[in-house]
């Protein structure tokens, strides 16, 4: 075989594996049996998302409090934003559903 089919082959190769693998992507994303199957477990999960990120938030800043040559100001930093806009996102998620709520009850019957 020459360079030109060698080349197209591996290409062609790469495509048909990179297809291959959003299509188990997302499979797997629609068909995890751990995945929430109704809107409190969904919210549920996303709380505890939230409180993990803040976790990891807190534990890094107390590393680099405490020294830890392996935790640097940057990454204290990052962690620190990832939870506060975590955090900011739940919120908001919060007010909309209140809101939505008190729209619903305040529909004549």
């Amino acid at each position: 075989m020459n360079n030109i089919n060698m080349n197209k082959a591996m290409l062609e190769m790469q495509r048909m594996a990179a297809q291959s693998q959003m299509k188990s992507l997302a499979t797997k994303t629609l068909e995890t049996p751990g995945t929430p199957q109704n809107f409190t477990e969904l919210l549920q999960q996303a709380v505890n998302n939230v409180n993990e990120i803040q976790k990891e938030s807190s534990s890094l800043k107390k590393s680099f409090e405490m020294g830890d040559p392996s935790v640097d100001l940057p990454q204290v930093m990052m962690a620190s934003q990832k939870a506060s806009v975590a955090f900011e996102a739940m919120v908001q998620v919060r007010n909309k559903l209140l809101q939505a709520y008190k729209d619903v009850m305040s529909m004549p019957v």
